[in-house]
């Protein structure tokens, strides 16, 4: 067992990965945790008051947990580009009566109010130092070496090394450029040859064999997400449980087409309309399209639903995530 594990509470190598957006309950990440493991809350498209309310829920069970957020990275869009895509995507939101946002917003997805959430109120520290002081273990998600050099230059504890396999947003710092095509094992031996930090792998581990190989490439521990989502204990809609098992949901496809943002998603009609028309831009985007997702989500129209999931999305079962973990750990 690690220093690292050890430092955040975890017997076993296997973290529950932060899926923004409902999955990651406060009942999925203690469960995570009674498993052995550790979990994560999903600090992102949620106010500071709101993820106050899910660690006060998560701090009464007694477990150790940690809380992710984004890191503010826009990645600005040109008014016109934004209507052009408005107008496009406009077609479908007309289905559910609804007008869009006509003009981009742009926001930090109260970026500061949370950092002093977490910090108990240090704003003017340099953000890791300041969650470190807290009592803190800072982990830095990066897709690759030359972010990984970043990362340790800031000061954290570890990185968080994540495929191109993942489900949902792909952690790069440049989300304007197509991700690089790597395997996990390669690039995790990429950011230890970089760095001395722990890395954490994380992408397309779905199975006890590829939480196996993720340690044997030299990771002291795996991240899993998507293979989550059909837990009891997930907070994801019926549509998207439903959806990860469905044969007409046969591929995943990494997409900017929801967010403006690359992102991992099963290939619906919305992916297969709009991915070549979206513009980078986010958080623009998202905006944009979040009532669309909200609406079709109510109505169970997967074909309008962001989809999120990771290469190894069969793999997810109904069954509680104490039986998930038990299964990834089975060949350690």
């Amino acid at each position: 067992m690690s220093r690292l594990l050890s430092d955040l509470g975890a017997d076993l190598p296997l973290l529950a990965a932060p899926l923004t957006g409902g999955p990651s309950t406060p009942e999925l990440v203690t469960a995570a945790a009674r498993a052995g493991g550790l979990g994560f809350l999903a600090g992102g498209y949620k106010t500071a008051q709101a993820l106050a309310g899910q660690i006060h829920s998560t701090r009464a069970e007694g477990v150790p947990f940690g809380v992710n957020l984004f890191v503010p990275n826009p990645v600005p869009v040109s008014d016109e580009a934004y209507r052009r895509y408005a107008r496009s995507v406009q077609a479908e939101a007309d289905r559910y009566g609804l007008t869009l946002p006509p003009e981009p917003i742009e926001d930090d997805d109260h970026w500061t109010d949370k950092i002093d959430l977490l910090t108990f109120g240090i704003p003017d520290r340099a953000v890791v130092s300041a969650l470190r002081r807290a009592g803190s273990t800072v982990l830095q998600s990066v897709t690759s070496a030359d972010e990984a050099r970043r990362a340790a230059a800031s000061g954290v504890d570890a990185v968080i090394v994540q495929a191109p396999a993942a489900g949902g947003h792909s952690a790069t710092l440049t989300p304007d450029r197509p991700l690089a095509p790597v395997r996990l094992s390669d690039l995790v031996a990429s950011v230890r040859s970089a760095v001395a930090l722990p890395v954490i792998a994380t992408g397309g581990i779905a199975t006890a064999t590829d939480v196996t190989a993720a340690l044997r490439a030299g990771a002291v521990a795996a991240m899993v997400g998507t293979v989550l989502l059909r837990t009891h204990e997930s907070g994801a809609s019926a549509p998207h449980k439903a959806a990860l098992v469905d044969p007409a949901f046969a591929t995943t496809t990494v997409t900017r087409a929801f967010t403006g943002r690359p992102a991992r998603a099963l290939r619906n009609h919305f992916t297969d309309r709009f991915d070549a028309l979206a513009p980078a831009g986010y958080p623009a985007l998202h905006h944009l399209t979040g009532p669309l997702r909200k609406a079709a989500t109510a109505a169970g129209d997967t074909r309008l639903v962001h989809l999120w999931a990771g290469t190894g999305h069969r793999e997810a079962r109904a069954e509680s995530a104490a039986d998930t973990f038990e299964r990834l750990a089975g060949r350690m």
